[in-house]
């Protein structure tokens, strides 16, 4: 027997309308030097419609690749909703990424128009000479002569994005689309070769939209003001601006304002109750809060009621601090580009309370609805959910990515081909299941310290360095050893003003992780070096290492 339900698709142009007619008044607030920029959710549906009239105008007719190069503000936001909605492909260019980089992922995706903030158009001028499928650059914002004059030269037709909306109508025929059609694409960094591409369908978004307001993950809802820290390329900006619009929540764009100060300013004048970042955003914030608080000025963060925290393992101390001194509920959360990319949240069970919910808060959370998990053995088996049997995590759902974009005429290379294990994406993340579903990573497969023959979790040195007073920062990674093959080297930044020395942190940690994996060797640096996203980028720390660059102490 079949079912008698009805199969509209599920699109992206559903979001788009259902959020801008039902949640008109809701807001998109966009800071800026001055203050809040606001745009109802109304005007936003107006926006969209113009936008997709303009880009109508300017060739994109089918599935062309739209690309973004953009803080996160309403225009960016536009762009999310409009490309997917009318056919397009919206590629969310990374900013951090090296130029190299950038012109590899512009031209493997091959877009033909690219969207641009005026405080981004002098580096972005630099690329364009060697993008070779632009068309069209549109500009938010004005500009300097000269900028405007290095962007023409390269070729591609220039144009205003408000003078391009102005001169349009606010009303647009969403086109009724196939639901696995493309929808939009991220690259993610390889780790030997070029990024990889991931093409997001209008389904899967729709699916992960859905879950984000399920209150057994994020549970946004109308009644929100979401403060999108994490930005809108890479990972899909988490998912957040789509689910913004299905929920009706207002949402706080930061725009370039990524310090601590401004972060505070907005989450006390605009009343945040919800935010997302990863560790060392809210580690900068949280220094600052503490700050402000010891001067007698101290900010209020009171509306603030989830601080959610994800792209890398939060340090379990800095979760408690921020509640223990800001009264701020920290979310643990984890994902990764090829998942959307929500996987898990880390949501005591009903009934649990004190050091138990604790335990189950810094882990990386429960495996979210749909998404299936499963651990592998170095031999290939599969590892027991226990909650101690250690593996690497393989997942699969609607979704997570099966395959890397391939450009036409391209064969995949062996490092996309070893992501993927019989319909599993192999994550590369190394840790254990509880039976009731509750994922603990203690590594990245390739960071794990291999030393005589057992393994050593970085993250686990980290978490219990950083709890430490004194450290502000600390990262470890395994270095080359004649006896035991690897040992693990801490790279430690120490609060300013304060002093501590390596055989006090090594006294700190005893107790904490087993005598045999307590570091011997020691640099204390300045800053630990951040991939593109945030995270620690260990690879430099490796190298710096290696080429001498760290003054190391040793201990016994």
């Amino acid at each position: 027997m079949r079912s008698t339900m009805q199969t509209p698709p599920l699109l992206i142009s559903q979001i788009l309308t259902y959020g801008t007619r039902l949640f008109a008044e809701s807001e998109v607030v966009t800071w800026t030097a001055e203050g809040p920029r606001r745009t109802t959710f109304g005007e936003l549906g107006q926006d969209c419609a113009r936008l997709a009239n303009a880009l109508r105008r300017l060739g994109i007719d089918g599935d062309q690749r739209v690309a973004t190069f953009m803080w996160n503000n309403v225009e960016h936001l536009a762009l999310y909703l409009t490309a997917p909605s009318m056919g397009a492909v919206l590629h969310a260019l990374n900013i951090r990424l090296f130029p190299e980089q950038l012109v590899y992922v512009a031209n493997h995706a091959e877009d033909e128009i690219v969207v641009v903030d005026n405080s981004l158009a002098a580096p972005f001028s630099k690329l364009l000479p060697h993008l070779k499928s632009v068309r069209h650059v549109i500009v938010n914002g004005p500009l300097p002569e000269e900028t405007r004059e290095a962007l023409a030269a390269a070729g591609p037709e220039v144009h205003d994005y408000r003078t391009l909306l102005d001169a349009e109508d606010a009303t647009f025929e969403w086109p009724q689309l196939d639901e696995n059609d493309g929808a939009a694409m991220c690259y993610t960094s390889g780790t030997t070769g070029n990024p990889k591409g991931v093409v997001y369908s209008h389904r899967s978004n729709y699916l992960h939209t859905m879950q984000l307001c399920m209150t057994s993950t994020l549970g946004m809802s109308h009644l929100d003001r979401v403060l999108a820290v994490v930005p809108m390329f890479p990972a899909n900006a988490w998912g957040l601006p789509y689910a913004a619009l299905m929920s009706g929540a207002s949402i706080v764009m930061p725009d370039r304002f990524l310090q601590a100060e401004p972060l505070a300013r907005m989450i006390e004048s605009e009343r945040v109750t919800s935010a997302g970042a990863v560790p060392t955003i809210w580690l900068d914030l949280l220094h600052y809060l503490d700050a402000q608080a010891d001067a007698g000025t101290p900010v209020d963060v009171s509306s603030l009621e989830r601080a959610i925290v994800g792209g890398s393992a939060c340090p379990p101390q800095l979760m408690r601090d921020f509640e223990t001194r800001h009264g701020v509920h920290v979310l643990h959360a984890w994902g990764m580009t090829e998942m959307s990319p929500l996987g898990t949240v880390a949501k005591p069970p009903a009934g649990v309370t004190g050091e138990e919910a604790w335990r189950y808060r810094e882990t990386q959370g429960r495996l979210a609805p749909l998404v299936e998990g499963r651990l592998v053995g170095p031999g290939g088996e599969e590892v027991p959910w226990d909650g101690e049997s250690v593996g690497e995590l393989e997942v699969r759902g609607p979704w997570i990515t099966a395959s890397y974009y391939l450009a036409p005429g391209e064969e995949p290379d062996a490092e996309s081909l070893a992501k993927f294990d019989d319909g599993w994406l192999r994550t590369g993340d190394v840790g254990s299941l509880t039976p009731d579903g509750f994922l603990r990573l203690t590594d990245r497969a390739k960071d794990v310290i291999k030393s005589g023959g057992e393994w050593i979790s970085s993250v686990d040195l980290e978490n219990a360095l950083m709890a430490h007073p004194k450290v502000r920062e600390a990262s470890v990674v395994g270095v080359p050893d004649e006896r035991w093959g690897e040992r693990p080297l801490a790279t430690v930044v120490i609060e300013p003003g304060q002093t501590v020395t390596a055989d006090e942190l090594r006294d700190f940690l005893r107790g904490k992780v087993a005598d045999w994996q307590l570091p011997e060797r020691w640099a204390f640096i300045d800053e630990v070096p951040k991939t593109s996203v945030g995270k620690f980028d260990k690879k430099v720390l490796r190298r710096r290492y290696a080429e001498g660059e760290y003054e190391v102490t040793t201990t016994a």
